[in-house]
């Protein structure tokens, strides 16, 4: 993406006025990521259509200002860059929104509620501004550890990868009620649930760690009574290397008797060594063994401080984001190709 020279030269010489649009659930994370940006960023206005939630937000984390709707801020002039953390399907309004301004833009996944969507906001606001996809599990540090350790040529040539995620979230509990919504309620409306929701995090960082995929079959389907969209997967895929490796994916929220939440579990297997991935524990098998225990929860928050301190590094030197919106659109291809292709079928 063309980078503005004007843009560039601002968000580099001096402290970055943030812009916040939503603040539910996720926007904790966010804002905790970014006040360990002091000195570099400092976020300065909320806006949530829910003036409680947004006056609430900006009293834990010491927010100077709340509007009611983005254009509002956006307007103000008191802002450099917009983080995104709205509901899906507000996103592109967001993005062409910041973007007729020329504000960059730090956007959670996805940046559309579709592909076709997605392919005309990029063609909309190309050269008008700069756009990162907040797609943060790439970031998480055993993902980059694999990376390195497969880059290293530890494992060799990659031959296989196995992902699971399964858990209980969409079992009723004794009263009922569904986990995994008690934690998001909105889980129990999105007629595209898990692999959109959650799984496309996971397809990014495949691609990530293996380069570009291609899909080759996938199932979806429904089982939980309260909710509307798809609770498990089945999902093949293989490397577009000249060694072609197979990626596997399996997942379900309704395993009965798990855990309510699962953490990543992965299997990559090499002609040189084995990478394993479970409960917090990342061990490399075979001649060049070694182990790393990670602390999950800061994981995740890390996950959050990396994914937006990279935000701010490439726009301060202006070189291209790792999760731009051409390399998203990657990922949204084999999502909307794993929806096309699954048994079970869903409204868009």
């Amino acid at each position: 993406m063309t980078i503005p020279q004007k843009e560039q030269s601002r968000t580099a010489e001096k402290v970055l006025r943030v812009g916040m649009a939503g603040c539910g659930w996720v926007s904790e994370h966010h804002l905790r990521a970014w006040s360990n940006l002091a000195g570099r960023a400092k976020v300065m206005c909320l806006a949530d259509p829910v003036k409680e939630k947004a006056a609430a937000r900006a009293a834990q984390f010491n927010v100077p200002r709340c509007f009611g709707s983005l254009e509002e801020m956006l307007d103000s002039g008191e802002i450099d860059v917009l983080d995104v953390a709205t509901p899906r399907e507000t996103h592109a309004a967001a993005v062409r929104a910041a973007a007729v301004r020329g504000i960059p833009v730090l956007c959670q996944k996805p940046f559309a509620p579709n592909l076709a969507e997605a392919e005309a906001v990029l063609e909309e606001i190309r050269g008008r501004t700069r756009l990162m996809i907040h797609e943060n599990w790439r970031f998480r540090p055993y993902i980059r550890q694999m990376r390195a350790w497969i880059d290293q040529g530890l494992v060799g040539q990659v031959t296989q990868c196995q992902f699971n995620l399964l858990n209980s979230g969409f079992v009723p509990d004794a009263e009922g009620k569904l986990p995994a919504v008690l934690r998001q309620p909105f889980f129990a409306d999105v007629p595209r649930m898990l692999m959109m929701e959650i799984l496309i995090h996971h397809v990014d960082a495949l691609r990530y760690l293996f380069g570009p995929l291609e899909l080759l079959g996938a199932w979806l389907g429904k089982s939980t009574a309260g909710i509307r969209g798809d609770d498990s997967a089945a999902v093949l895929m293989r490397t577009q290397s000249d060694a072609q490796a197979a990626i596997v994916m399996q997942a379900t929220m309704t395993a009965v008797g798990l855990p309510t939440r699962s953490p990543d579990h992965f299997q990559i297997f090499g002609t040189a060594g084995t990478i394993v991935f479970k409960d917090g524990l990342l061990r490399l098998l075979g001649p060049h063994s070694r182990e790393i225990t990670f602390d999950l929860d800061e994981a995740y928050r890390s996950s959050y401080r990396d994914a937006i301190a990279h935000f701010v590094d490439r726009l301060a030197d202006g070189k291209e984001f790792e999760t731009n919106a051409e390399d998203n659109l990657e990922t949204l291809r084999l999502v909307e190709g794993i929806y096309a292709n699954g048994l079970c079928e869903f409204q868009s």
